[in-house]
């Protein structure tokens, strides 16, 4: 018995219980520290980088380990195991930096917290952006986060904590947590450490300045927005009345009443913007003989690499995230918010004379469309495996480079459009293309490219990747070219909108861009780029083109810049179609502005400023730009004392 009491004794915890809490304090800001270095030596590829960044911004990594600190601490009080509570925030702080990690080596751009939002489709954005392998760094961190968490289990009896001290410890800490993720204690966390949770910033000068953690934490903690000074229905009345003024001298053309087919086709762009890249012939010959026919120009995107589903939701919808704060994710709004404003396809066919189709060249997991698309008008959804049940007569694999061949969509789409004429009605047909979507591996058109390009600034390994993206524009443009040649010989007026939706984030071998390697920004840091370069690489290129030259009157061939927020406006007055009192106002401020960003402003006239401070406007521009914002905020924050009034005709 003796023997059995004094193993007992061994297996208690040693030392006086106040000693014990101390060791178990130190412990867990230690581990906190721990896991803040290890995940920052991920975000910034070397430790003397970490210690650099440290030394500039002095009180952010004793805030990120309190950030580490606080969680490890609560669990460790709850489970009385301080090494078990390391070990699971340790490998929560890992896993978020190696999701960084990979999103920067897929996009160029680092993890947001709006893309938590497609956290349940991680496998199939995974799928799409081919072979990802952790970093020599990330296993180098895990390793050193693995040592600390076994000697805290090695000394479990130096800090080990019970009865009400336990209880007490548990209750200080979810009070501090509270406070670290409540809107005051944020306010107050902020201004103690210096960290601004009011300004918004782009994501990649927020992650350069506060690392990955700070920047997770201010995006969610960033104050909300406030109502504009004398929001009230009497103010959203006299806006109102004031929206129908200004479009009072409206466009009184009859509309033509055409079918549309808007072509979202990916990572598109003019080849022949890339200096040092000698080509045999023309890569988009399609392309570039049709702007003779039709209005085209730069399209400003919104995002570089990715972003897809959030440009589609700024064109026809007319929201960007800039609208909200920088933890909303635009595709994963509450359902209902997709029915305040009739979106761009409803203002065809108000009076049921057109059918609205989107076909997409992939399955249905990403960007919530299967939720958001029939709100925003679509009466029919099909994807991948339903284009390949329309009875379609195609010769040989309907793949290519791992997704549905462009051409197949067009098919596809010129098929869903004879079936919706034969029905008697207009066709509003939306299409995404996937053919040139990423991963750009060597062997992804099993070493095939239909055309001879040449540099004198790049490896033949990196010449390999090149080819890949050639060979996708190439495909992409002789889709064009196959749905044009097919309508010229249609007999229904049909208008099609074919543009990029942002330039791919093209990797070399040794891990910078194609823009880097051939000169077009300094380095990968959009921070370290001029206002002119990010103008250029944030643009692909757009034409909208008719099967009758009648249908674009006297702007065929003429140039004219657009973008994410301004195509949907052109179509509406390229149509003239009647558009509600909402994009009636969204063609106003496209006179104003193309982009609006927290990335950059950019003018009606393609000047590029740094904020629309800096764009000097005029007293009448500022107040289109003001009634937009006043509209957006009494529908997706306010009481929606004119949102249904903005979806009717301006003067009704």
């Amino acid at each position: 018995m003796l023997k059995n009491r004094n193993t007992k004794a061994k297996k208690g915890p040693i030392g006086p219980l106040w000693v014990r809490w101390l060791l178990f304090t130190a412990g867990a800001l230690c581990m906190g520290l721990a896991i803040a270095i290890a995940v920052l030596w991920l975000n910034f590829d070397s430790l003397s980088t970490v210690a650099s960044w440290a030394k500039k911004y002095t009180t952010y990594v004793p805030l990120t380990a309190l950030l580490y600190a606080v969680p490890i601490f609560l669990l460790g009080a709850a489970f009385g195991r301080l090494w078990l509570s390391s070990l699971l925030v340790g490998s929560v702080g890992m896993i978020l930096a190696l999701v960084d990690y990979f999103k920067n080596m897929i996009n160029g751009t680092p993890l947001e917290l709006a893309d938590f939002g497609l956290a349940s489709k991680l496998s199939q954005v995974a799928g799409v952006a081919g072979d990802l392998v952790p970093p020599i760094d990330f296993w180098r961190g895990t390793a050193v986060l693995l040592v600390c968490v076994l000697l805290l289990y090695l000394f479990r009896r130096l800090t080990e904590i019970s009865g009400s001290v336990r209880f007490l410890s548990l209750s200080m800490a979810l009070i501090v947590l509270i406070q670290l993720f409540s809107t005051s204690g944020a306010a107050w966390v902020g201004n103690t450490f210096g960290v601004d949770v009011y300004a918004s910033m782009p994501a990649a000068q927020n992650h350069n300045v506060h690392g990955l953690t700070l920047a997770l934490w201010r995006d969610l903690m960033l104050q909300k927005k406030e109502a504009p000074e004398g929001y009230s229905e009497e103010m959203m009345q006299a806006a109102l009345t004031r929206i129908d003024e200004i479009l009072a001298d409206g466009d009184e053309t009859a509309a033509t009443e055409p079918n549309v087919i808007m072509i979202l086709s990916e990572s598109f762009f003019d080849l022949n913007r890339l200096p040092g890249l000698r080509f045999e012939r023309d890569p988009l010959e399609n392309f570039h003989a049709l702007e003779k026919e039709a209005i085209s120009g730069s399209f400003f995107s919104h995002y570089l690499g990715y972003g897809t589903g959030y440009i589609e939701m700024a064109m026809q919808y007319g929201i960007t995230n800039h609208d909200f704060g920088a933890s909303t994710n635009i595709c994963f709004l509450k359902d209902e918010a997709y029915d305040y404003f009739d979106a761009l396809p409803e203002q065809y066919g108000s009076d049921g004379g057109y059918q609205r189709t989107m076909m997409h060249s992939f399955n249905d997991s990403l960007y919530n469309r299967t939720v958001t698309y029939p709100r925003l008008g679509y009466s029919s959804l099909l994807f991948s495996a339903d284009m390949q049940n329309m009875g379609i007569e195609w010769e040989g694999n309907p793949y290519g480079g791992y997704y549905l061949k462009d051409t197949y969509l067009m098919e596809a789409l010129m098929q869903e459009l004879k079936n919706i004429n034969a029905s008697g009605k207009k066709a509003f047909l939306y299409g995404i293309s996937m053919e040139n979507h990423q991963p750009f591996d060597a062997e992804k058109f099993g070493y095939v490219c239909q055309m001879g390009v040449e540099s004198d600034t790049l490896s033949e390994e990196d010449m390999a990747i090149v080819r890949v993206m050639l060979e996708g524009h190439i495909r992409a443009d002789q889709s064009l070219g196959y749905l044009t040649d097919a309508l010229r010989k249609y007999p229904e007026p049909t208008v099609v909108v074919f543009f990029g939706d942002h330039r791919p984030n093209l990797f070399m071998t040794d891990g910078h861009t194609v823009y880097t390697k051939l000169g077009l920004c300094p380095s990968e840091d959009t921070m370290e780029w001029s206002l002119e370069q990010t103008k250029d690489i944030y643009s692909t290129d757009y034409m909208i083109w008719g099967n009758d030259a009648a249908l674009l009157g006297d702007q065929a061939g003429t140039r004219k810049d657009s973008s994410a927020t301004a195509l949907g406006p052109d179509l509406l007055s390229v149509t003239h179609q009647p558009a509600s009192r909402y994009w009636g106002l969204l063609q106003k401020v496209r006179e104003v502005s193309l982009s609006n960003l927290d990335l950059y402003f950019v003018n009606q006239n393609s000047q590029p400023f740094r904020t629309v401070e800096d764009a000097s406007l005029t007293p009448q521009q500022q107040e289109l730009l003001q009634l937009r914002e006043l509209v957006i905020y009494d529908a997706f924050y306010g009481k929606q004392y004119i949102t249904a009034k903005m979806n009717e005709r301006p003067g009704s």
